[in-house]
């Protein structure tokens, strides 16, 4: 802002002098204490805070650090006062703001183990991290957790379903519609915008009207399987959210009549669990998030489900750290290429942008014709429709980066 307060810039609002020390005080925690204290909601929310961010990383349940350091705050080491400190969050915090702090706790404070007790679950606000997490655990735990842990796992697909799935429904309609476009439509089947622009050189002023010489239109909807979709989701631990996210819209696609889907997850076992696709929980709890990685295993498998190589889309949902044979890997996906299936490789399906993922081995894909990238939840159903509509996938890809860059 100019010494006059020029036009069309935007003045900086003043702050007055307690408000000032009020917000240096919360920012800065225990160290501002000379600043003067708080009170009311200020101070419980500076408890808040102080219990997860004055705590010493990797101190454990009680906050306390190892080797003889410090000991500050903490959250102490019962779930009943884990559970309090995450209603108090609740409480003064916006949703987004508690699930960073639920994340940092687990990792900050060693709260994981905390999270296979039924009382802890119910307090917590579910996201796709916590998702995660509890899939994680799914061996170890116990019987008296799992069916809270089944209703935080449900709470999330739901949301995620109400996001996402409506919108890929009707992607994969209109592509699969448009590829049964024909030239000899039924009268109820004839797209009249696309006929009228295809005969304007037909149109006769004098009848102030466009004689048709060419009809374009969709062929009629068929109940049969117009599409094979098979996806492979690398269930090591680094993919949590895109096992998440893949299970979900796996199991989105195998509700439509016109795609026969498959899904497999892997690590260095490959389970196929095309038969819970009923339910994404059912499917979720199905995999087992960690160990290593056979990614050449999950493709010989993926391969024996391909009966018409023509009519199948193959996603591999990996970040390409190749624990197997690699030369077999990259053999396997040139030889269903060449069958005439078309592969496509995302690197993660999640919210959280640039992966790690192996350099080498997205290269040696891309020498192949395999596009290989990153995708989110909201662009995947863009992606299938390209995909499932035989488009120029890898071109796609290139468009949308740009796009958000």
């Amino acid at each position: 802002m100019t010494a006059d307060g020029a036009a069309g810039e935007t003045p900086v609002r003043d702050v007055d002098e307690p408000e000032r020390l009020r917000r240096w005080r919360l920012l800065l925690g225990a160290g501002g204490d000379g600043l003067g204290g708080l009170s009311g909601p200020d101070a419980g929310m500076d408890a808040a805070l102080a219990a997860l961010y004055d705590s010493v990383p990797g101190a454990g349940r009680g906050g306390t650090a190892s080797a003889g350091g410090p000991r500050s705050a903490g959250l102490g080491g019962s779930a009943p006062r884990v559970a309090r400190w995450l209603g108090d969050i609740r409480s003064y915090f916006p949703t987004t703001v508690v699930q960073v702090m639920q994340r940092d706790a687990v990792d900050r404070l060693g709260l994981t183990r905390l999270l296979l007790e039924p009382e802890l679950l119910a307090a917590v606000e579910p996201d796709v991290h916590l998702v995660g997490t509890l899939l994680s655990l799914n061996g170890v735990m116990p019987e008296t957790t799992k069916e809270t842990a089944r209703q935080v796992v449900r709470t999330v697909v739901e949301q995620i379903e109400r996001r996402l799935a409506d919108r890929t429904r009707a992607a994969v309609t209109g592509a699969l519609d448009r590829s049964s476009r024909t030239a000899r439509p039924r009268h109820r089947d004839i797209d009249w915008n696309r006929t009228i622009r295809a005969n304007l050189a037909h149109y006769l002023p004098e009848h102030r009207t466009v004689v048709p010489q060419r009809l374009v239109g969709y062929g009629r909807r068929q109940q049969v399987v117009q599409r094979d979709v098979v996806l492979a989701i690398d269930q090591s631990g680094s993919m949590a959210a895109s096992v998440v996210y893949a299970s979900v819209f796996g199991c989105v696609l195998a509700s439509m009549r016109s795609l026969r889907t498959s899904l497999v997850v892997f690590d260095t076992e490959v389970v196929d669990l095309t038969e819970h696709l009923a339910d994404p929980v059912d499917v979720l709890f199905g995999t087992q998030l960690g160990g290593g990685t056979d990614i050449n295993r999950a493709i010989a498998y993926s391969q024996s489900l391909v009966t018409r190589p023509a009519e199948t889309l193959f996603v591999l949902v990996s970040d390409l750290y190749e624990g197997g044979v690699r030369d077999e890997m990259l053999k396997r996906v040139a030889a269903m290429q060449a069958d005439g299936v078309q592969v496509v490789v995302l690197l993660a399906l999640s919210d959280e942008g640039a992966p790690s993922y192996d350099a080498e081995n997205a290269a040696a894909l891309a020498a192949l014709g395999v596009p290989a990238f990153a995708c989110t939840p909201d662009a995947f159903p863009d992606l299938l429709a390209v995909a499932l509509g035989k488009g120029d996938v890898g071109r796609w890809a290139a468009r949308e980066q740009i796009a958000a860059r």
